[in-house]
């Protein structure tokens, strides 16, 4: 199943709920929250307030995408919030397996990150314990970024592991995903598509949306 995660850090926050709104009816199905402190990513974005307020005006899934040092201190605060999906990188967590269950102990859906030059095989102990895998196909930190094309053999690697170890985590792809792109990703077996400055950034992210999920289910028939 493919679906779409716009992704709110490249929306007009003036205008956020109209737009959120807008990317949901041209077919997305959760919303991505990219969440940045400064530290473990060269920028800040937003915290839990804002997943507070987007839950009052959706029920879609909320992924929250933690790209903070220490969160296991934030885990609580943004599930409180109303997060449903929340992910750590596998290079901030000391103790990633303790991390995930955090996540879990709150009702969330647990995800693990990795950067464009963190191997797959840093995984391997944590894949039974995760409900999903977000590969980076750009280096974190800002929107409006190029694809990486390494991202689609990272997403190939996890397929196949999925597959050898019996899991049933999915694959969500974040960065660089547009009209360009979203074949490729699709192909390799990404099934949730992280998707902003494609949606958000040239207005009509009704229209864009549609466009982008389209372009992705008809890749999804030709996946080799």
């Amino acid at each position: 199943m493919i679906e779409l995660a716009p992704s709110i850090l490249s929306a007009d926050f003036a205008r956020l709920a109209e737009e959120v709104l807008a990317a949901l009816e041209g077919g997305g199905t959760l919303l991505h929250v990219d969440v940045m402190d400064g530290h473990f990513v060269p920028n800040i974005t937003i915290g839990p307030p804002v997943v507070k307020s987007l839950r009052q005006v959706t029920e879609v899934p909320l992924d929250c995408h933690l790209m903070i040092e220490n969160p296991d201190e934030f885990i609580p605060a943004f599930a409180e919030a109303g997060a449903d999906w929340i992910s750590v990188h596998q290079e901030a967590c000391v103790h990633l397996n303790r991390t995930l269950q955090h996540i879990r102990d709150h009702g969330c859906k647990a995800g693990v990150v990795i950067n464009p030059a963190t191997p797959v095989q840093t995984l391997g102990e944590v894949l039974d314990m995760v409900d999903y895998v977000l590969v980076m196909s750009v280096n974190p930190g800002f929107g409006g970024q190029k694809f990486i094309p390494g991202a689609a053999e990272k997403i190939r690697k996890l397929a196949t592991m999925r597959t050898a170890k019996g899991l049933n985590y999915r694959i969500e792809v974040d960065g660089g995903i547009g009209l360009e792109t979203v074949g490729e990703v699709v192909r390799a077996g990404a099934e949730i598509l992280v998707a902003g400055n494609a949606v958000f950034g040239h207005g009509q992210p009704r229209k864009h949306a549609q466009e982008l999920l389209k372009a992705a289910k008809e890749a999804a028939f030709v996946k080799v």
